[in-house]
């Protein structure tokens, strides 16, 4: 058995939805299902470190084979076995440790090392959950905003400078098609840091109609916005960078965006306050919808 010994280049970052890869590895991954591991590929894999953004759809076409693409996870090998999604026993970037894309297809159809494979990822897909991921940060900052002055002591800024709410209490974040979904826990120790959230205790509508207004000024501005890579490879540092009331953004980020922010329409913003725990559990549902157009109408 040949596992990889390096990461995974990957062009998803670019904005690529087709790839041409040759077969590294492969090897059954449960009932019927075999994992493939290629050079390069398009594919955005979820990682289970943190699964805000889901894999990419798609298909594998080996030969005259065509192959669904029934998964796509971050998996990694030190030489002598592959390690796929939760199973992964180390951190990114550990010595002697190799990151990989790890496709997921059926096992009826034999994929052999060596091969060259086509990687095609549902355009539409990826498009929904570009969008979904750029509204997720627009919406994290402008949360963040909307809440500044409740705080009484200083904490880390957000990238507008601003205390970083969302980095402080964030529990989950989920990217849907065209939208997010983002978990808070505000609770003692977050009050301790500082916090005082009397506005999101009386008023959270009120809170979500700033962020909301704050999200269609943004929109309206239709700043470009791109993925800079340090490398092509899986594990390299990418920042997802804009710009905001004339500020330069630049947000650590993995997954895949849309190139500008005008391909966001119709945002909005909903705050639910829910006790958990002898805390309070803040959900924010953001939702920022592409107009319906033709399929060959070229993107906004």
């Amino acid at each position: 058995m040949v596992l990889p010994s390096d990461d995974t280049e990957v062009t998803y970052p670019r904005g690529d939805t087709r790839s041409s890869g040759r077969v590294l590895h492969r090897e059954p991954h449960g009932e019927g299902r075999q994992a493939v591991l290629l050079d390069v590929t398009a594919a955005h894999p979820v990682d289970s470190a943190w699964p805000d953004q889901g894999p990419d759809r798609g298909t594998l076409t080996v030969g005259e084979a065509v192959l669904d693409l029934l998964d796509c996870v971050v998996g990694a090998t030190d030489g002598s076995a592959l390690f796929v999604g939760a199973d992964v026993p180390v951190r990114k970037g550990t010595p002697g440790w190799a990151f990989v894309a790890v496709h997921v297809v059926d096992a009826s159809t034999p994929v052999e090392e060596g091969e060259e494979v086509q990687v095609e990822v549902d355009e539409a897909h990826r498009i929904a959950l570009s969008v979904g991921h750029t509204a997720c940060h627009l919406a994290s900052l402008a949360l963040n905003a909307a809440l500044a002055d409740d705080w009484t002591k200083p904490v880390a800024p957000d990238a507008l400078g601003r205390p970083d709410f969302d980095a402080l209490a964030i529990s989950t974040s989920t990217i849907t098609p065209d939208g997010s979904v983002d978990r808070y826990r505000v609770g003692k120790s977050l009050r301790k840091k500082g916090f005082a959230p009397a506005r999101l205790d009386g008023a959270p509508d009120a809170v979500a109609a700033t962020i909301g207004s704050t999200l269609a000024g943004w929109v309206a501005g239709e700043a470009a916005a791109r993925i800079e890579a340090e490398g092509p490879r899986l594990t390299d540092r990418r920042y997802w960078t804009t710009e905001l009331d004339g500020r330069p953004v630049s947000i650590a980020c993995g997954g895949t965006h849309a190139a500008a922010l005008s391909e966001l329409r119709a945002t909005s913003v909903t705050l639910e306050l829910e006790p958990a725990d002898g805390a309070l559990t803040l959900t924010m549902r953001t939702s920022a919808r592409l107009p319906l157009t033709p399929p060959d109408a070229p993107r906004p």
